[in-house]
Parts: structure tokens; C-alpha cells; sequence
């Protein structure tokens, strides 16, 4: 059984199905490898039974941690060496660009003298993802809009209205606000799309751009039902839903014995990326994992227990401060006691012994975030498909633009909407 072309723009329901399975064997395989999670287990089991691949991993410089958290291919070719199966990674994950090309995302883009309140990033963003949805041509709905960035984007390609769903008051006066300012044919309105009533229009296009788990998954069930002749949308934050476990979408995936079954926990390994991050973020995020690994070797001793304790989100304001602070507001946050002789130097170092391991053994987890990601995708591809849906599967931009770069656009080949779908 092979995987479909990376060429190929369109896969057909079984080559769609064959590529998910493909992943699901491959997931299943290498659990040991991504279901354990080191900032919380100090020795993971996989370091036992690869010995040698821990070896390798554990030689590893900081500078080569920079270079690989950037490109997991590259760590996935240079482990395979000692663990062959990861050499198939590539193939796993390489999907086709949906773009044209710089020209055709840069007509795209609003410029910077239009996109008033919008980040720079998230104007080039919504540039690429409307660059690879053209032509437009039915009236848009943009899902969980915001203030309207994407709509106002799409609405400069769009010969038809442009629609904008969302919750929040605020931001809807803000989008029609910009709307009316630079005379855009947008129109935002205030909807909780999660609401049992909403109904969508079945000759209308509707687009997500990062809509979070269930609000993404939400539109996918309400294009199928409404009949939507066209459905566009690239998910962000799976890990964001109402159930402790992932609840597939697609029948076929629902009926594989084999399916993986995923924690909510596991499904926010997909998105743990910072390749965005500034360099202070970053700088400032590895302090406090240092300080939290430091404390976690602190209550393991004072417990005499040597389990994790979960420590709720600190406030900003600590990460200005010091390590015998965070320790002192860490402690009370779980009810202990620390002594007076504490030596707080001695468990720092330990923290930042413990960083320096964890970043590497979570190197060889990460390698498995873009397969857990594109597994659901799969998913969601798949019961587009039982619903009568041509789908594209592929990327919208360059992963340092975004790492959460997936789209999936499905045009409905069929004359009438399904029935309505038994899924929740």
C-alpha cells in the first residue's frame, strides 16, 4: 500500500483512507517514543529499549537542539540511522503547496496601509490562505471571525458578500467599523456558532482561518449539514474541546480497530511549537521550565514521592523574579512546607540539568506533533468525503510563517446536502 503523490492536489476517498492508515500503523508503532511526556517522566521508557538512539540524543549540543527543533526532518533522517523506521516520516507528512507562488500571495494580501489593527504576521497569513482558495465566487462566511481581518482580506477577491460570524460584540462593532472605513463588502455579525440554531446558507463558502478545536470541528459538521457548497479551513489547537478524548469524525476512522486513541493531552502535543516565538519568549519560556523542573525535583525529595506534581500557571510577574520565589509560590499553590535549610542553588542546577535533558528527549516527541496533526486532518478530509465533498488537502505557507500551515478545501460534487450526521 503507497501513499498518493505529493504532486496531487486531490486525493480520492480510498488513497485518503490509505494515507491514514499508513500514519495511524505508524503512530501505533512509535508510541513509546511520543506518549510519554519527559518534562513529567525524568527517564522515559523508549531510553531503556533505544539505548543508543538516547546515546545519540544526549550527545547533542545546544546548538544542534536549535537547529533541529526548527527542522524535525532533519532530525527525523539523522535518528534514522539508528532507528530506520523514522526515515519514513517524510513521506508521511509531505503534502503539496496550495499557492501559486510570492506574486500571487502578495495581490492577495491587504496592504499595510489597509490592514489598520492587524498584525503583521496575520496579514501575510490571511494573504496566503485567500491566495490558495482562488478563484472565489460564492458569498463567503468567515467563521469565528474576529475583528474581520480574513473577511476584509477575502473580500478584495471575492465578487460576492462577505460574512463574518462572532461571539463577541466588541470585535464585531471594531470589524464593521474597518469595514465601512476602507468600504470593504463585509458584514460582521454577532453569532455563537456553537448555537444548536444556526443554519448556514447551502450556496455559501465558509472559511476558518485557526479556528480552535471544536469551533473548527463544529463548522465542518454544520457545512456538511447545511449542504455548503464549498468549505475551506485551516484548524489550529485540536486539544481545545469539550471531551477528554478525540472523538473521530470520519465513519471509516470511527470503524477502524486499529485507530489510535488520543487524550486530549496528546492532541496538544500537535500544536507545542514555538518556531514563531521571539527570541525573548523563548529565552524567557526556558527559564521557567528550568524553574519548574528544579521545584519538581524539590517536592519529588520533601514528598518522598517520585511522581510529577502538576503546578497551575504562574503569574506573569514571577518570571521577573527568582527561582527561590517561584518555589516559595509553587509550594503554597500545593500545600507545602518548605524547610528553612532548603538549598535553592542545589535544586536550581538541578532544574537546569534536568531542562537540558528534557529539551533533548522531547527533540525525538516532537518529531511526532505534524503526523498526530495530519492524522486528525485525515480525519476531517475523510467524512468531508462521505459527505459528498472533493477535497484538497495541502499547505497554504512556509512553516515559519505559521506552523499551523494545514488547509483543507472541499467543494461539494453532489446535488443535494446529506442527511443530517449522527456524530455529536
Amino acid at each position: 500500500m503507497t501513499l498518493p503523490p505529493a504532486a496531487s492536489l486531490h486525493q480520492s476517498a480510498e488513497s485518503v483512507y490509505s494515507h491514514w492508515q499508513r500514519l495511524n500503523r505508524w503512530l501505533q508503532v512509535h508510541q513509546p517514543l511520543w506518549r510519554p511526556a519527559p518534562f513529567m517522566e525524568p527517564r522515559p521508557g523508549w531510553t531503556e529499549r533505544y539505548p543508543e538512539l538516547a546515546g545519540v540524543v544526549a550527545s547533542f549540543s545546544d546548538h544542534d537542539c536549535d537547529g533541529f527543533e526548527d527542522n524535525p526532518g532533519r532530525l527525523a533522517q539523522c535518528l534514522s540511522g539508528w532507528l530506520p523506521s523514522l526515515a519514513e516520516r517524510h513521506a508521511l507528512v509531505s503534502l503539496p503547496t496550495m499557492t501559486e507562488g510570492a506574486t500571487a500571495v502578495a495581490a492577495s494580501t491587504l496592504p499595510e496601509t489597509r490592514a489598520t489593527d492587524m498584525p503583521g504576521r496575520k496579514r501575510l497569513q490571511a494573504g496566503a490562505f485567500t491566495a490558495a482558495l482562488l478563484p472565489l465566487s460564492e458569498p463567503v462566511i468567515d467563521w469565528c471571525c474576529g475583528k474581520g481581518h480574513l473577511a476584509r482580506t477575502l473580500a478584495a477577491r471575492c465578487p460576492s458578500q462577505v460574512t463574518g460570524l462572532e461571539w463577541d460584540e466588541s470585535l464585531v462593532v471594531d470589524g464593521n467599523r474597518l469595514a465601512r472605513q476602507y468600504q470593504d463588502r463585509v458584514t460582521l455579525r454577532s453569532q455563537d456558532v456553537m448555537a444548536a440554531d444556526l443554519r448556514l446558507a447551502p450556496d455559501s463558502h465558509g472559511v476558518a482561518l485557526h479556528a480552535c478545536g471544536d469551533l473548527h470541528r463544529r463548522l465542518i459538521r454544520r457545512a456538511s449539514e447545511d449542504g455548503l457548497s464549498r468549505v475551506s479551513f485551516s484548524p489550529c489547537c485540536y486539544h481545545l474541546t469539550a471531551t477528554e478524548f478525540y472523538q473521530p469524525l470520519s465513519d471509516r476512522v470511527n470503524g477502524c480497530e486499529e485507530a489510535l486513541n488520543l487524550q486530549r493531552a496528546e492532541l496538544r502535543l500537535a500544536v507545542q511549537e514555538t518556531v514563531t516565538a521571539p527570541a525573548r519568549v523563548r529565552s524567557q519560556t526556558a527559564q521557567v521550565s528550568c524553574w519548574r523542573l528544579g521545584f519538581d525535583g524539590l517536592q519529588r525529595e520533601l514528598r518522598e514521592v517520585d511522581d510529577y506534581l502538576p503546578v497551575p500557571s504562574h503569574p506573569a510577574h514571577l518570571a521577573g523574579g527568582d527561582f527561590e520565589g517561584f518555589c516559595r509560590w509553587a509550594a503554597g499553590k500545593k500545600g507545602l512546607s518548605l524547610p528553612a535549610e532548603t538549598d535553592f542553588a542545589r535544586w536550581q542546577r538541578h532544574g537546569e540539568r534536568r531542562f537540558a535533558q528534557v529539551r533533548r528527549h522531547e527533540l525525538v516527541r516532537h518529531l511526532f506533533r505534524r503526523p498526530l496533526e495530519l492524522w486528525m486532518v485525515l480525519d476531517y478530509a475523510l467524512f468531508l468525503e462521505e459527505q459528498g465533498y472533493e477535497v484538497k488537502l495541502g499547505t497554504f505557507c512556509e512553516r515559519a510563517l505559521t506552523p499551523r500551515n494545514l488547509l483543507v478545501d472541499a467543494i461539494r460534487v453532489c446535488g443535494n446536502p446529506p442527511a443530517q450526521h449522527s456524530h455529536p
